[in-house]
């Protein structure tokens, strides 16, 4: 495969200077790095400026409802278990509307790469404030100040049991290319943050600031210490970027599987799912 190969009929709609494109340019060289195939690759969005995605690419995509990426990847995952499957989509779609499936997903386990680009802003609907935004944060529709707390995603998805963490800066496209590849490697729920700004509605995390702030995640760093992980999660010394916490267990379809195995040791191979469920009435 060439990084040509993944390039969409669809020319990226983003704003000229937007984050996502280099997002879009590091997933396509990572699928190509893994010789990932179009035709066994889907990738599923929500709603907003980043979940445009699946336009852009040539593989298989599914372009859902706002918030209901998650769902619809795992659903995907357990029925096409062969296909490769990326969930993609941004900081209002995952942690307002979709915050509850992004919950159950870190938990569950699913074998699917979730990549969520934060722009700390719905940009798509010109720039009102969102989960991820600073507190203080001034908008059109919020022009005296933004009231709330900010969440941190990186914090959530190690709360959640995700086997797979990583923070990336769209400044820093080669670190993208590498986490992207890495979790894409990786057998269970990979979340990949990335801090993609936007250059239209959010003047407050612009290029230039998110750069003073960002670090790397030291070498030395134990990947499976999940305490030390929270710790460069919300480090007030800086925004820390690379892989914080990885830690294979049971896949969502791998426990799965193992319940209908036992279940036609008792009723049979010809089973069918209604007789499984019968035996639990």
């Amino acid at each position: 495969m060439e990084i040509s190969d993944y390039k969409g009929r669809v020319k990226p709609s983003w704003c000229p200077g937007c984050g996502n494109h280099a997002v879009l340019a590091a997933l396509k060289k990572s699928m190509c790095e893994l010789n990932y195939q179009t035709h066994e690759t889907a990738i599923v969005s929500g709603i907003g400026c980043s979940s445009r995605f699946p336009f852009f690419t040539s593989t298989y995509g599914f372009h859902t409802i706002h918030g209901r990426a998650l769902p619809v990847a795992i659903g995907l995952k357990q029925a096409r278990p062969e296909i490769n499957v990326i969930a993609v989509g941004g900081d209002g779609d995952g942690l307002s509307i979709g915050g509850n499936h992004f919950i159950h997903a870190g938990r569950k386990n699913p074998d699917i790469t979730y990549i969520m680009m934060d722009n700390e802003i719905y940009a798509l609907t010109k720039g009102q404030c969102s989960p991820t935004s600073r507190t203080g944060t001034i908008t059109k529709c919020n022009p005296y100040a933004w009231t709330a707390d900010r969440i941190n995603p990186v914090l959530m998805a190690l709360s959640f049991n995700a086997s797979y963490v990583a923070r990336g800066y769209s400044g820093d496209i080669k670190q993208l290319e590498y986490i992207i590849t890495e979790g894409l490697k990786h057998k269970g729920f990979s979340f990949i943050h990335i801090v993609s700004p936007c250059v239209q509605y959010n003047k407050v995390s612009s290029f230039e600031k998110i750069k003073e702030i960002v670090r790397n995640v030291p070498e030395e760093h134990d990947r499976k210490d999940k305490l030390n992980a929270m710790k460069y999660a919300f480090a007030p010394e800086g925004l820390f970027t690379g892989i914080l916490y990885q830690n294979e267990r049971p896949t969502y379809e791998e426990r799965f599987n193992e319940v209908i195995r036992k279940a036609k040791e008792i009723s049979g191979d010809n089973c069918t799912m209604y007789d499984i469920m019968k035996q639990f009435q």
